[in-house]
């Protein structure tokens, strides 16, 4: 069983490494549900929402629409500040703005908060279609 009690102080990195596998999941399923088939199209179709640069633009476009609540926030800003490596293959900034949003998902996730990280990848899939 998943310890419930204090997600918002668990290690963002921690957060952030769950995140990623959630949100992950959402991007998969959302893509086969729009009927793509080949896995070389998918792979090219998810790129499109898992890559840093673009992880690192949805956030700071939910960030600008006031998209998130006060914890959340705290979560975000947590794991864009929190020391880490160096990247390979983007800048330090984009990195951190999309660990940001795996964070998020993490917590939210964690919480079980299912409506809200429904409501988030709604949003993100949705102004990312558009």
């Amino acid at each position: 069983m998943i310890d419930m009690m204090n997600t918002k102080d668990k290690n963002v990195l921690t957060l952030a490494y769950l995140g990623d596998a959630i949100y992950e999941v959402y991007i998969r399923k959302f893509l086969i549900n729009q009927g793509i088939t080949k896995v070389n199209n998918l792979q090219k179709q998810a790129i499109l929402y898992v890559s840093a640069k673009a992880q690192a633009k949805i956030i700071t476009t939910l960030i600008d629409d006031n998209f998130f609540n006060e914890i959340e926030l705290e979560i975000i800003y947590r794991a864009r500040n929190h020391k880490s490596r160096i990247p390979k293959n983007t800048d330090i900034i984009t990195y951190k703005y999309a660990t940001s949003l795996e964070a998020v998902i993490g917590y939210l996730y964690l919480e079980n908060n299912i409506e809200r990280l429904n409501l988030l990848m709604e949003k993100i899939l949705n102004d990312k279609k558009n």
